[in-house]
């Protein structure tokens, strides 16, 4: 008889994608632009034949446990996966090269958002309706904008106000928000909120704003004073937003090492908020985020969230290089060329044969949702990717000896 430890490992192993259905390995030195236009087309392949004949991506299905085994049982947590999956999908969409097959594919994605707002809180411990208000606002406030979309205009605006409305119901006393409330007694108002939650959310409503939709100024300078509280003087953000921000234990999630996603988020957020933000914060958050990039690496794929070191987890990885490529976008151009070929190589590598990124199981969203951020990562850097010498194995590690 097989020990039940034995059983569960086995059973893990077995849910994991097999080294057929992996990524082909590549070195740094094989990244071109070419290179990457391929990944980013067969990444749109990819969503294109996944999507749901209502429009969404994403469903219960296809995954292992998680969490425990005691948190994906409602069908308002799916619903609220589904919506925020379904929005990343449909920016993806707006943002690259337009054929008739996308621009069909978006307004299919855009019925189903429309369709599917508000979504509620779970439970009282559950709080992941902040995923599809963040990117569904953000997916919305695309759409208000775009011309294909001008006589939806105001079907688009009746749906972002719920939206907005949900932000500002659900907005911890903190003034951010997060996934989860851990800590009783849970209220209405969730007390618990994370930086990256919160910094993401930041740009959403920015970007809201920038489109004229109707943003609760209070609502978004409480946000951005959230993020604010979370900076520690060595330039990483705490995971937690607190009344003072702490590194806490070496080892600990706050550290730089367990930052490196968190860095990029809550710095954009930032810098799109108008604060002050110096060039070389922004080169130094870059810098950190590859020298230290193997701690991103070692939690890739693990089934248990912060069990890795620097209580770094796997889904950390496509969020932070989809980030990462937005803060590269506002850095020079000489700074640029040689960052792009190193995100780039950094997402191809974990593209697998039927042109999918993941990084953490998480039933069938996790696909969709990491292809979309690898996806938009590769578009924006092969927006404005200039002829240059390439960047080499030997010359980022020599780089990385001075991060």
């Amino acid at each position: 008889m097989v020990p039940p430890i034995r059983c569960l490992a086995l059973l893990i192993i077995l849910a994991i994608p097999c080294a057929a259905e992996g990524p082909t390995r590549l070195t740094l030195d094989d990244i071109t632009p070419a290179v990457a236009r391929d990944a980013m087309e067969s990444g749109t392949a990819f969503l294109l034949q996944t999507q749901n004949p209502d429009g969404s991506w994403g469903g219960a299905t296809d995954g292992i446990t998680t969490w425990g085994g005691g948190v994906w049982y409602a069908p308002e947590s799916h619903r609220a996966w589904r919506v925020a999956t379904t929005g990343l999908c449909f920016l993806t969409l707006l943002e690259i090269d337009p054929s008739p097959e996308r621009l069909a594919a978006a307004d299919r994605a855009l019925d189903y958002l429309t369709a599917n707002m508000p979504v509620k809180r779970i439970n009282a411990a559950d709080t992941m309706n902040c995923w599809p208000n963040i990117y569904g606002l953000q997916a919305l406030a695309a759409a208000y904008g775009h011309a294909r979309y001008a006589p939806r205009r105001d079907e688009i605006l009746g749906a972002a106000k719920i939206v907005l409305a949900q932000l500002g119901y659900h907005q911890s006393l903190s003034g951010g928000w997060g996934y989860f409330e851990a800590k009783e007694p849970r209220t209405a108002r969730p007390q618990w909120a994370t930086s990256f939650t919160t910094g993401a959310a930041v740009i959403a409503l920015l970007e809201a704003k920038q489109q004229g939709l109707p943003v609760d100024e209070a609502v978004l300078q409480r946000a951005i004073k959230a993020v604010q509280r979370c900076r520690l003087p060595n330039g990483a953000y705490t995971y937690s937003v607190r009344a003072i921000a702490h590194p806490w234990s070496i080892g600990s999630i706050n550290r730089v090492k367990g930052s490196l996603s968190r860095i990029q988020t809550c710095n954009l957020a930032l810098l799109m908020a108008g604060e002050e933000m110096p060039q070389e914060r922004l080169r130094t958050g870059m810098d950190n985020f590859f020298h230290h990039h193997r701690f991103l690496e070692i939690a890739l794929h693990k089934p248990i969230p912060h069990e890795a070191y620097y209580q770094n987890s796997g889904y950390f990885y496509m969020f932070g290089h989809y980030y990462a490529a937005r803060v590269i976008q506002q850095l020079p151009q000489q700074d640029r060329n040689q960052y792009w070929p190193r995100l780039q190589f950094e997402i191809i590598k974990i593209q697998q044969r039927d042109g999918s990124m993941w990084d953490y199981d998480h039933h069938a969203y996790d696909r969709p949702y990491g292809t979309a951020f690898g996806v938009m990562a590769l578009h924006r850097s092969l927006q404005d990717q200039q002829p240059t010498e390439p960047a080499t194995s030997a010359s980022v590690d020599q780089a990385s000896e001075n991060p």
